[in-house]
């Protein structure tokens, strides 16, 4: 059961690339993904190699101890689709938009531990999960604040 959720969730993520990558933003999409890829591999990395969780299925187990799938595909393009829905916002709408990812997520993280074996959480909980993904999601918007920014900034040369 558990591969074929992984399956169907790298088909769900391959599936929406077309239509997260298109138009005037490309670029600064682009940065979001593959910034929230590292970011999420980088804090996945410590959360695994300290044994807080443990990925007992995942792809390329052999040469992964974290599961690819979460961390280089499925949360880069939920950070994707959360910048565009806060993008315009200022700091209190930023904050209340990202419960609505982070919460879910949380809950859905807590039902999956429960009743698959995708992952076993040791020294970890719904709260950690709810914190870690503020974090990364937060990261990331300042990111695009910044470039927003820089954007706007003439360089003379």
């Amino acid at each position: 059961m558990e591969k074929k959720l992984l399956y169907g969730l790298l088909t769900v993520c391959a599936a929406s690339i077309p239509f997260l990558f298109k138009g005037p933003k490309m670029r600064e999409n682009l940065v979001i993904f593959f910034s929230k890829g590292v970011l999420a591999t980088l804090v996945d990395a410590y959360v695994v190699g300290t044994k807080r969780v443990k990925y007992p299925v995942r792809p390329f187990s052999k040469i992964f101890k974290t599961n690819i799938i979460y961390d280089m595909l499925f949360f880069p393009l939920l950070s994707v689709l959360w910048v565009k829905q806060s993008y315009n916002d200022k700091l209190g709408g930023i904050i209340l938009k990202s419960f609505t990812w982070s919460i879910p997520m949380s809950l859905s993280q807590w039902f999956l531990e429960k009743r698959t074996g995708l992952f076993k959480w040791y020294k970890w909980s719904p709260i950690h999960t709810f914190l870690s993904v503020s974090f990364t999601l937060f990261t990331i918007r300042a990111l695009v604040s910044l470039i927003k920014k820089l954007d706007k900034v003439k360089v003379k040369i």
